[in-house]
């Protein structure tokens, strides 16, 4: 059998119409007939004919095992070659060149590099790239020359000082690459929408970006699992719109098609499905009822005036003809805040040529807007915030569900006429009501009932589940693990007294306990409401039972009684690092050595988990109150809930529901949910900052831009070396080291990279620590967003912080998710 093998493959080699090619040389050309694959074999380059005749050759790349071929981009768009003898290759300058049959060139990468001494990749991305062979740095890459498609880890972007932006070109026709009539881009505007363009028409665009999502595509809700990141730095004009990769699907793109629609596809393995395709329905065109109209998707007509408005023209409105839209019936008298009021549109898409405004909650903004004269109507908007318009209302749409309100001004004239109709909806509204109120009473005493019938069966119930989980438990090798009874932890904490509460976090409350032997404890008793259910409760004891390292808080026993769940940990005299770091009196506690120390600790207490123990753990939820101090002021790392094992030939993983806290998870974890040892290397570069400059990244707001903790870091490195970034509360101690600080900066913003491969591991930021060696430069980390407040106007707050767990939808993270 093994010979037949051999031979099968031998024949299927030499008679393959197909020969692979590792790269492109200038001595080795890709030729018609040949491909270049990907390492992985998920892409691949080559010559073809999107009608099937040999006439009209592109150059291109697409997926290698995908039937029927998807064209992911093309080189020679608007100049196909006829030659059997052309080829594609490097050029004596060094540029990757496409030659035809003469010899002559067809198209080029562009570029003088002044050296042939490089060679061309296509990566396991699908990024082609012209690599220098003697530095390694990509002289081009297609990544930055979009076509029509977008694959995971390309983005569009904007560069306004510089006059560049990177746009997606729809093809002419299914089979005529050459630049089509569609063209999608990024706009400028703050916050920043997605525009398609016809020609130099707009043709559809997505609605202002809100933190997560795009407000005028409903379907991006609370449970959308968005592929897509944006982030705008407004200060220096500029934007970048990323697509990530969608989560359990290996192959996915975007797509402008031809027809204008923007597609999101994704493939099982067997099939494509769509993620998501825009425009949706006839209202998703731009401006389809003209100025002042409301395109109602489920409506019929389509088209209606926004309240206190009419046609511009009956007649053409009759006739379905919207494009002049409508005026207002009455004047705004704008004398003063009684003069106007506001008419509230709720589900709608926020129309076009909005302007961020300064103010800080909803009340300002109304208010706002009715000092300004010329003020139509405002939005408050959550992860915005304050949207006006001084024009006309143009491109606005009523969705069944999802979207914005909408505050349209109108005179007080208007709105009595529409308070008149509430009156009548209120009634019918009361007595409904009062009916409801009844049934709901009667179903309640029912229920009283039942639950009387029953309690019997659900203490069996809970006796199920306490005897269930404890069989787990026992089934698992947790050597060293105490079963506590109920009775003991309630009199080792004085019956949970609140004089004895260390604290609280996310998934319940911690408390100091006593054993009878005199030995102190820390209780944490999980809420019975907590969204830490079995898997997480259970990951944490396995775990902690099986680590053993002077920097990671031991884990004592645990207690299942009914629906109590507690875990016991040594007693941490100190209590959590935030106690000391963010307190005006106590930081004076931790001068630089001691902080210096402590960075020192979490250092190794990771180089631990991820190289040193026999298990391989991610801790996914590093940050400043999951680390605990001993009487000596010694680093623990704890709170293992949310941790991750890995294999030892495993180094990255994903997951379909991103958990932790923003501002310490790493982009690619927080966007896609891939988590590896380097997503933990930066929330421990967000950590060294905080601890460096004594300051919450949540909080922290510097000078009238309002840098973040990661924007005021990278300015301060690049001006002092980082030494003026120490907490000024020790500036005059004797055991400062300026240079040390700076150092901890330098190598801070090394860990919050944006790209993980740039990030240095664990065991290499330790000999960074300890040692005198060249540190590499880091560059300007992606997530540096000045964030917005009255000056700086920024859509987008990247240094807000809250938790995130998996069944908490209002706190769910979907995101560049």
């Amino acid at each position: 059998m093994c010979i037949v093998a051999c031979l099968l493959f031998l024949i299927t080699t030499l008679f393959s119409n197909c020969v692979y090619a590792a790269t492109i040389t200038t001595t080795s050309p890709l030729s018609i007939g040949k491909t270049l694959s990907s390492p992985g074999g998920s892409y691949e380059l080559g010559f073809f004919s999107p009608n099937n005749s040999r006439s009209n050759q592109y150059v291109g790349i697409w997926f290698k095992k995908v039937t029927p071929r998807v064209i992911v981009w093309v080189a020679n768009r608007e100049t196909p070659v006829s030659s059997s003898t052309a080829n594609l290759t490097i050029s004596s300058n060094g540029s990757l060149i496409l030659l035809d049959g003469k010899q002559d060139p067809v198209w080029s990468s562009g570029g003088d590099h002044t050296s042939n001494k490089c060679h061309t990749e296509l990566l396991d991305t699908g990024n082609l790239v012209l690599v220098d062979n003697t530095t390694g740095k990509y002289l081009w890459q297609s990544f930055e020359h979009l076509g029509d498609t977008m694959l995971p880890l390309t983005s569009l972007m904007y560069d306004t000082p510089n006059n560049k932006k990177r746009v997606l070109t729809s093809w002419r026709s299914e089979t005529d690459p050459s630049p089509g009539d569609f063209v999608a881009e990024l706009t400028p505007q703050v916050p920043s929408q997605g525009v398609i363009w016809k020609g130099s028409a707009p043709y559809w665009r997505s609605g202002p970006w809100a933190g997560t999502r795009f407000t005028g595509i409903p379907e991006m809700d609370e449970t959308y699992v968005n592929p897509l990141g944006l982030v705008q730095d407004v200060v220096n004009g500029t934007g970048v719109f990323a697509f990530c990769v969608l989560r359990n699907f290996n192959l996915s793109y975007i797509k402008l098609t031809s027809e204008g629609r923007m597609s999101i596809q994704r493939n099982n393995g067997s099939d494509w499905i769509k993620h998501f395709e825009g425009p949706a329905s006839s209202c998703d065109m731009y401006g389809k009822c003209g100025p002042f109209g409301l395109c109602v998707r489920s409506g019929s007509p389509m088209c209606q005036c926004l309240k206190g408005f009419e046609p511009k023209s009956d007649e053409e409105w009759r006739s379905g003809n919207w494009s002049r839209g409508c005026v207002r019936r009455t004047d705004l008298s704008c004398q003063g805040n009684s003069s106007d009021g506001f008419y509230h549109v709720s589900n709608v898409k926020p129309p076009d040529s909005y302007e961020l405004a300064s103010f800080g909650n909803e009340e300002e903004c109304h208010k706002g807007c009715l000092r300004n004269c010329s003020c139509t109507g405002f939005s408050f908007i959550k992860g915005i915030g304050c949207l006006v318009w001084n024009q006309e209302l143009l491109d606005t749409v009523k969705f069944a569900a999802g979207g914005e309100t909408l505050s349209l001004r109108l005179a007080t004239s208007e709105l009595i006429s529409a308070g008149n109709k509430r009156v009548k909806i209120i009634t019918v509204g009361t007595l409904s009501l009062s009916v409801f109120l009844i049934l709901v009473i009667a179903a309640y005493g029912c229920w009283r009932y039942r639950v009387k019938r029953n309690g019997s069966s659900i203490v069996v119930s809970k006796d199920n589940l306490e005897y269930s989980w404890k069989s787990d438990l026992q089934s698992q090798d947790v050597s060293g693990l105490n079963f506590f009874e109920i009775d003991t932890l309630q009199t080792a904490t004085n019956s949970f007294s609140m004089s004895n509460n260390l604290g609280h976090g996310g998934f319940g409350t911690v408390y100091k306990g006593t054993l009878h032997d005199g030995k102190e404890i820390a209780v944490k008793r999980l809420c019975s409401s907590s969204v830490q259910g079995k898997e997480e409760f259970m990951n944490e004891i396995k775990l902690i039972s099986k680590l053993q390292h002077r920097n990671l808080v031991r884990l004592l026993g645990c207690c299942i009684d009914g629906e109590e769940k507690l875990l016991v940990y040594e007693y941490m005299v100190n209590k959590s690092l935030d106690t000391f770091l963010f307190d005006l009196k106590k930081k004076l506690e931790i001068d630089w050595l001691k902080r210096f120390n402590i960075i020192q600790g979490i250092a190794r207490g990771l180089v631990y988990l991820h190289r040193d123990s026999f298990l391989r753990v991610v801790h996914r939820d590093l940050k400043v109150s999951n680390i605990l101090l001993d009487e000596k002021m010694n680093p623990k790392i704890s709170d293992f809930g949310l941790a991750r094992m890995f294999q030892r030939n495993q180094h990255q993983d994903s997951t379909g529901s991103v958990v932790g806290t923003l501002g310490y998870m790493s982009p690619e974890y927080a966007w896609t949910g891939t988590f590896s040892e380097k997503s933990d290397v930066y929330s421990f570069g967000v950590l060294m900052l905080e601890i460096i400059t004594g300051k919450e990244i949540s909080n922290f707001s510097y000078g009238k831009d309002s840098k973040n903790l990661l924007a005021y870091a990278w300015e301060s490195w690049r001006e002092t070396g980082g030494v003026n970034l120490l907490d000024q509360d020790l500036a005059d101690s004797d055991s400062v080291s300026s240079v040390e600080a700076g150092r901890c900066v330098h190598i801070g913003l090394l860990c919050v990279q944006h790209q993980a491969i740039d990030r240095p591991n664990m065991k290499q930021v330790v000999s960074m620590l300890t040692s005198a060696m060249d540190l590499p430069k880091p560059t300007q980390p992606m997530f540096l967003l000045d964030t917005s407040d009255e000056d700086s106007s920024l859509s987008q707050r990247s240094n807000d912080l809250f938790s995130v767990d998996e069944n908490k939808s209002s706190q769910e993270l979907n995101v560049l998710s």
